[in-house]
Parts: C-alpha cells; sequence; structure tokens
C-alpha cells in the first residue's frame, strides 16, 4: 500500500497550524516537518545560552493540537526539531500526558571529535572556538525507531530528505543496496522539505497559483519502487504542478549528483509528469552509493556588528552617497573597525561595520551616523534608530568520516541498537582532495568536449556529467534558432527560477516549458551572459550544470554570501532574490516562445 507523508513546517517560524490542517485534512500515515535550516542551528545555540530551550517549541505547541488525533488514526510523526536538544524535545512531547511513545535520536552532536575543520567551500582551516558541530546523520536511525514502534520520532540534524526516507525503509523494508528506491524517496523529501514552496508558494509564475493566501502544505505518496506523487489536501489553495515541482527541485542543490548518507540521488535522472489536478509523478530516479564522509555543520561566533541604513533620492544620487559617508567617516574612523562593508543599491546605502569589541561597533558607530543628520546630503534620512552592537556567528561546513559518527536511538527511555548489517553500501571511492557532502557539488561540471578530469572554469559552457562520469553533451540536441524573430524582453516571460543560499554561496536554478525552449536557454544563458546580466556575480567563481530532463540549468554562485547568512551583509542574505533579479533582466527571446505564454 502507498505511503502518504505529509510536511507540515518547512522552517522553524512556519505557519502553525499547519499540522493540525494536515492531520484534518484528508487521509495521511506519516506527519513530517522540517526545522532545522544552517541558520537555525545558531539560533538554537543562543536560545540555549539565555536558559531557554535548544529545540524549537513550535513543534511541541503543534504535539498539543494535533497528537490525540495522530495516535487516534495511527498516524507516525517524524521531526527534527530536536535541534540541540533531541532527548529535550522529546521529554516535552511526553510530557503532554497522552501515552505516546516518543523515540529520540542523538549522535549527531560531534562538538567534541577531533574535526579537520577545513572549510568545504574556501579550503581555510577553522582556528576558532567551535559553539556547534552537528553531522547530517541519515535515514536508518528514524526506521530503526519506527520498527521499534515509536508513535514519535524527535531528531536533531538529520538531512531533510532523512525525515520521508527514513518512514520509508521502516515501511517497505528497503535495504542498502535498494538505491534507486532510496534514490526516489530522496527526491521526493527534497520537494516537500520546504512545505508550501512544493505548493505553489514563492512560485515564480505567481498568476497561475490561486488562493495563495490559503496555500496548502505539500504529501508525497511514496511507492514501493521510490516512485512518488506529489500532491495536496484537497480543497486548499495554491497548486501542484511540474512548474512548482521542478522549481522546488532546483531549490539550494549544487551538481546533478546529489549526495547524502544513504545514497547519491541522480537529479539529472528524474522525470515529472502532470497525472492530474495537482498530482505529479516523479519517476525514473537513480541512485548511486553514498560516500564515506558526512557533512557537518559548524558554527562559531565570529564577533559583533551594526547596520545602519540611509535612503537616497532625487538627483546626483553618486555624490549623495559619498558625501554620507565622509560625514560619518569624519565622526568615526573608517579603519577603527576591524570590518567595514558599503553597498549602495539606490535608493538605499546600508553601511556594516564588524568587529570582536561590541563597544566600536555598538552606539559610538550608531550614534555617529545619526548625528550627520544635519550636515549631510539633501533629503537625508535614515531606516535604522541607533543602536546596540549583535552578536553573530559564522556557519563552516566540513567532514567528518562517517564511520567515526556513532547515531544513538531511544525509545521510551531506552535505546535501541541499530540493526547489523544496515551500514551504507560501499562507499564511492573519490580523491582525497575531492570532498564530498549531502549538499556539496560532487561532479566538477564538464563540457562535450573536456575530459572528465579536467575542472571547468568559469568562464567554459558547461555540459552534464552522466551517471557513468563519461562527458556528454547535454540536451537531445543543440538550438538552432534558424534566424527565428527575437522580441526583447524579460527572461521571466518564459523563464522560472528560484535561488536559495548554501553556507557562503549562493544557487540558482533557471527553467523553462519545453525542451525546445530548453535548448534556447542552454545555448543562451551562459556564465558569461548571466554576469553580463547580473554585474554583481562577475567577480565570483560560478559553475553551470544542465538537467535537460527537467528543463533547467543550475548556476552556484562561490562566495556570493561572504561567510553565510548570519554573517552576509547582503541585504538578501540567502540570495532569496537572486532569481527575480535574473527574470527581470531584458533578453532576446524568440518570438514564438513569447506567444505561447501568452
Amino acid at each position: 500500500m502507498v505511503l502518504r507523508i505529509a510536511n507540515c513546517s518547512g522552517f522553524y517560524g512556519d505557519r502553525l497550524s499547519a499540522a493540525r490542517e494536515m492531520v484534518e485534512g484528508g487521509p495521511i500515515d506519516v506527519l513530517t516537518g522540517d526545522w532545522l535550516a544552517e541558520l537555525t542551528m545558531l539560533i538554537l545555540a543562543g536560545n540555549r545560552s539565555k536558559g531557554r530551550p535548544g529545540y524549537a517549541p513550535t513543534f511541541v505547541k503543534q504535539m498539543e493540537q494535533v497528537l490525540g488525533t495522530c495516535l487516534e488514526r495511527g498516524i507516525k510523526v517524524v521531526s527534527n526539531a530536536g535541534g540541540l536538544d533531541p532527548e529535550g524535545c522529546a521529554a516535552a512531547v511526553e510530557n503532554l500526558g497522552l501515552g505516546a511513545k516518543v523515540a529520540y535520536v542523538t549522535g549527531d552532536d560531534v562538538t567534541g571529535h577531533d574535526l579537520d575543520l577545513v572549510n568545504l567551500d574556501t579550503g581555510e582551516k577553522l582556528a576558532e572556538p567551535v559553539l556547534t558541530a552537528n553531522a547530517y546523520l541519515g535515514a536508518l536511525p528514524i526506521a530503526a525507531a519506527l520498527s521499534a514502534g515509536a508513535d514519535v520520532v524527535v531528531t536533531g540534524r538529520v538531512t531533510d530528505a532523512a525525515l520521508v526516507t527514513g518512514p520509508g525503509i521502516w515501511h517497505y523494508g528497503w535495504r542498502p543496496g535498494d538505491l534507486d528506491a532510496l534514490a526516489g524517496s530522496v527526491v521526493a523529501g527534497h520537494v516537500i522539505e520546504c512545505g508550501c514552496q512544493a505548493t505553489g508558494g514563492n512560485y515564480a509564475f505567481l498568476h497561475e497559483v490561486p488562493d495563495l493566501a490559503h496555500c496548502g502544505f505539500p504529501l508525497v505518496e511514496l511507492h514501493e519502487d521510490g516512485s512518488s506523487v506529489i500532491t495536496k489536501h484537497p480543497g486548499t489553495g495554491g497548486t501542484v504542478s511540474v512548474g512548482t515541482v521542478t522549481a522546488q527541485l532546483l531549490y539550494e542543490i549544487g551538481a546533478p549528483r546529489y549526495l547524502g548518507p544513504d545514497v547519491v540521488a541522480r537529479f539529472d535522472t528524474v522525470q515529472l509528469a502532470q497525472e492530474g489536478p495537482d498530482r505529479v509523478r516523479v519517476s525514473g530516479v537513480k541512485g548511486e552509493p553514498p560516500p564515506g564522509t558526512l557533512k557537518v555543520a559548524v558554527n562559531y561566533l565570529a564577533g559583533y556588528r551594526n547596520t545602519m541604513t540611509l535612503v537616497l533620492t532625487g538627483l546626483d544620487l553618486e555624490d549623495k552617497a559619498r558625501v554620507a559617508q565622509e560625514a560619518i567617516w569624519a565622526r568615526v574612523p573608517r579603519e577603527s573597525f576591524e570590518s567595514v562593508d558599503v553597498s549602495f543599491d539606490p535608493p538605499l546605502l546600508r553601511i556594516t561595520v564588524m568587529d570582536r569589541d561590541p563597544r566600536r561597533v555598538g552606539r559610538a558607530f550608531s550614534s555617529a551616523v545619526v548625528e550627520t543628520g544635519l550636515a549631510s546630503y539633501p533629503g537625508f534620512y535614515g531606516l535604522t534608530p541607533p543602536g546596540d552592537a549583535t552578536p553573530y556567528g559564522v556557519y563552516w561546513p566540513t567532514l567528518v568520516p562517517a564511520a567515526e559518527v556513532r547515531p544513538r536511538v531511544f525509545v521510551g527511555g531506552e535505546e535501541v541498537e541499530l540493526p547489523p548489517g544496515d551500514g551504507p553500501p560501499p562507499a564511492v571511492d573519490t580523491p582525497a582532495d575531492t570532498p564530498l557532502t549531502a549538499d556539496t557539488p560532487a561532479d566538477p561540471p564538464l563540457t562535450a568536449d573536456t575530459p572528465a578530469d579536467t575542472p571547468l572554469t568559469a568562464d567554459s559552457p558547461a555540459g552534464r556529467p552522466t551517471a557513468a562520469g563519461a562527458r556528454t553533451e547535454a540536451g537531445p540536441s543543440r538550438w538552432d534558432g534558424g534566424g527565428r524573430p527575437t522580441v526583447a524582453a524579460p527572461l521571466g516571460r518564459v523563464a522560472g527560477a528560484r535561488s536559495g543560499d548554501k553556507g557562503g554561496n549562493a544557487n540558482l536554478g533557471v527553467w523553462v516549458r519545453t525542451p525546445e525552449e530548453y535548448r534556447w536557454l542552454a545555448e543562451t544563458l551562459t556564465v558569461e551572459r548571466l554576469g553580463a546580466l547580473l554585474p554583481a556575480l562577475r567577480d565570483h567563481p560560478i559553475e553551470r550544470y544542465e538537467l535537460p530532463n527537467l528543463n533547467a540549468l543550475n548556476f552556484v554562485v562561490h562566495g556570493l554570501l561572504g561567510r553565510g547568512v548570519a554573517a552576509s551583509t547582503r541585504l538578501d542574505p540567502q540570495a532569496k532574490a537572486l532569481g527575480e533579479e535574473l527574470r527581470a533582466q531584458v533578453v532576446e527571446i524568440p518570438d514564438s516562445f513569447l506567444r505561447a505564454h501568452r
């Protein structure tokens, strides 16, 4: 029988009523929720230091609303809301007094391990004291907890997709060698992990989404072979289409080989089909053995920061920005701070200062900016009042050998041993200098004419590696415009986009509707063209990956977000708007494509 797995949270702070909506809106077998973005562990560490819970209390609130019904209907609950304290979160659920058998998973906390601490993105070695360090565990501990009779499973740091793969292993009895089934479940988990982003939320073609204000959360009908159908409860707002699923598949990914502790899922093998209204079938996913390493999310406190934002309007904006800065630095010398970032995106002038000494970047700075209010540029006004410095942390991705991490499962307070032989299959052989993680590009992008062992430069067109690692020309054939008439129009009239953050990098996925449009897009949107359309990206290394099966391209912009969201000085620190910025840029588009989209 098909396993119906529902999502009720895409981040810490998502819609509180979603759990009740998913339990009461229709039949489900498992209720899941994702609370742990990269930033969340740092937030929870701050909460814990102030005597507050190191887990997500909103999950416990949701359990107050729905756990009784879940127990009556036999609905299992699986959540990573345990954060830094899965045991404490499980105890809070038990204290609801509903008689649930609650399990929790630990072992992801590797703070005391002898970690290498080499940054996966930059190659630097961390010399700062570690605040948190959590390995991305896989799905096997979740499956073991469910097999031991748990009604609720609370984890700390696991891969987002493990919340779906774990129940799949439990229900269907998949073994480590069932790579394609495991890979299919990973893709399904990736689609629903961010809640309403799979059902029309944040969708580029917003006019295609009905009743977005009451958008339903997604659920997946997971089949024994790993194929699935993405859908939502009837009568809810939003939509489930090939487009909405494609958008979410492209969110926060790197290379087509999507690595995880259970399996490597080949995103270049995913096939999507509209099976009916609000029903998209996902099939054909191929899997490979996982690497022998786990990604570790490390956070450390880097210092203190303060930002002041001024608004510049009217004429002579560049001169006004210069005058504003001169007035500020005359009162508080720029060189007195460890780091200064000035960004001018008219009409906003943002000045951020960072230092290990909170006094330097506190009111001494913000008050100095305010003091220029009657002696600065004409039309002076600001958006930020003077304030104290705030601490900031840095996200530092690194690796640990999988064999050095021991997941532990506790059900009803008793430890449950993981079944022998349930370890991962033999790891992928990779060079020592090519670290692989659940969320890090595994393949150097290849051109059709480049040997497989030759890395691609940022100035070369990218191709798509095959599952066997051989080079290939991406797509069924190259675009031949044949002199078709074109019209200058925003790229977004025919192409959708979704962008996001991965540590200090940004990903930018772009897709179109048909294979013909894809051939045009792949020929048109090169790395060089992307830099020309978005000049702010030019100074950053960019990788480009082709996904002709999704009619899509994926770009990874290295270093755009600095040290990650918590330390980024960008107005858009998670690059959420990068895709929409690209869609607004004007390019020459075949007129026939534009007419098809009207």
